[in-house]
């Protein structure tokens, strides 16, 4: 769990060409809304999108919960018919080494960090000892990709002090619009951002404020319509020190050389984020996850009608041209909105997963929802996910109406069997993984086969041809142990 490198000795700098993302992390060479999304997860750089599987519980050598990242591959036939690899503190010339607690994987990203069209893998270690910082003070580690396999490792960022926990979160976007991708770290009660501006590399804080214990939620897009990307931020406590709650908006202020908020629902305690263009208007929107009124007074009804919270509620605020508002129109829905399968019941927690992509390519994002608390029949926690169809009004047409399909593991194609505890939907994903310029849907399960864990392919968004793969699968070792295999995920 310890980090015994010397810490000046792990920080990672950044390149100000283009040809490089880091200085001392030697990395390869290598939308509008009617187009598909490019492929930023491809992570050896053979034209199809990855996956990549957060196992912070993971055993390494016989240590315990050390964690790993499985980088799965794309391929014809999608994630999990093509193999994967496996990346650790072990993994030669990635920093740090294995041990129990460091949770190496408890955050996942794949983004391309340099624009040569081959993706570098972010992974969170919010265990970490740092020497000179502390026990648990955290880590994000970047490793780079290469058509051979990974490539050298570096560190961007330790936590400051123990119990830090830098490495909860994860994601990268260009916030500053000068080219080069600021990665935004979340902790213990903080959030922070690498950004390079000019020739200068800084870390600033976005957010310090009390998180409940909680990983900061984080997501990315456009939400001012001014074309950088925006920086959301959710996160919130009930009752220690106080109950408050936030869902808050950052974008780069040039002039201050800081994140600067912008825009702010308050009393809406989430679990997920995502961005996308839901209503084909060229402006991105958020989507708010297992939404839920946090604090006693109602101020501006942050997760819309109180019914639609039942469950586990999606809230979803539209954006808006430049001259207009962000967040001036809002939808929102349960499993007891019409056209959404199922029936919202207490402890479903609907949403509690969320992301995009426009499965059915009409230009207009789709919304991937997970709800692992839903039971199948009588099995408790089983778990299912959702596919909610955008349409020229969002995710609800004029009279209130969502189109979408259900899946579960009694779904008729899906592989396997439901079973209670199970967590079906505990995680979602898209990706382009067989390029055919369709997204493809993958769920994760990480409560399968007493908490080995498992995802699920449904390629192009059907049950039609998915298929199941684990770490026994993958021929991953220590397949006796709880591995919770199947959360976080991400690819794009």
């Amino acid at each position: 769990m310890g980090a015994s490198v010397p810490h000046s000795r792990r920080i990672l700098t950044f390149a100000i060409a283009a040809a490089a993302a880091t200085a001392g992390v030697v990395l390869p060479s290598g939308t509008a809304a009617a187009a598909p999304r490019a492929t930023t997860s491809d992570f050896n750089g053979d034209g199809f999108a990855d996956l990549a599987v957060g196992v912070p519980d993971g055993t390494v050598g016989d240590r315990a919960k050390a964690g790993y990242v499985n980088v799965v591959w794309g391929g014809p036939r999608g994630v999990g018919a093509h193999g994967s690899i496996r990346v650790t503190q072990a993994t030669p010339e990635v920093p740090g080494t294995p041990e129990a607690g460091d949770r190496f994987g408890a955050s996942v990203t794949l983004t391309d960090l340099n624009g040569d069209g081959i993706a570098e893998l972010l992974a969170g270690a919010p265990g970490e000892d740092v020497t000179d910082r502390g026990t648990d003070a955290g880590m994000v580690t970047v490793v780079g990709g290469s058509t051979s396999g990974p490539g050298p490792g570096s560190t961007v960022l330790t936590g400051p002090a123990p119990s830090a926990a830098y490495g909860t979160s994860v994601v990268a976007a260009d916030l500053t619009g000068g080219g080069n991708k600021t990665i935004v770290v979340g902790g213990t009660d903080k959030v922070v951002a690498r950004v390079i501006v000019g020739e200068d590399s800084m870390v600033t804080t976005v957010v310090a404020a009390p998180m409940g214990g909680r990983a900061p939620v984080l997501a990315t897009g456009d939400f001012d319509s001014d074309g950088t990307a925006d920086l959301a931020v959710a996160y919130w406590t009930a009752g220690v020190p106080s109950t408050q709650s936030h869902v808050r908006l950052w974008k780069w202020d040039a002039d201050r050389t800081e994140m600067a908020n912008f825009w702010n629902t308050d009393n809406a305690g989430v679990t997920a984020l995502a961005a996308g263009d839901f209503d084909g208007d060229g402006h991105d929107d958020l989507a708010l996850g297992e939404c839920r009124e946090i604090a006693d007074e109602n101020i501006d009804d942050p997760c819309g009608p109180e019914r639609l919270a039942k469950g586990g509620g999606v809230h979803v605020h539209y954006g808006s041209p430049a001259s207009g508002s962000f967040g001036t129109r809002a939808q929102t829905l349960n499993q007891d909105t019409a056209g959404v399968p199922g029936l919202a019941e207490n402890g479903d927690r609907f949403g509690a997963a969320l992301a995009v992509g426009d499965v059915n390519r009409d230009g207009r994002d789709d919304l991937i929802a997970g709800a692992p608390g839903e039971a199948v029949g009588s099995k408790a926690r089983a778990g299912a996910a959702w596919l909610l169809r955008g349409g020229a009004r969002g995710l609800l047409d004029a009279r209130g109406t969502a189109a979408s399909v259900a899946w579960n593991q009694d779904t008729a194609g899906v592989p396997g069997v439901a079973e209670a505890g199970d967590a079906f939907g505990a995680a979602v994903a898209t990706g382009d993984h067989d390029a055919d310029r369709t997204p493809d849907v993958t769920v994760g399960s990480p409560g399968e086969n007493a908490s080995l864990g498992a995802a699920w392919l449904l390629p192009k968004g059907s049950a039609g041809g998915s298929l199941a793969f684990s770490p026994r699968t993958l021929g991953l070792p220590h397949l006796a142990t709880a591995q919770k295999y199947g959360k976080p995920l991400h690819s794009r």
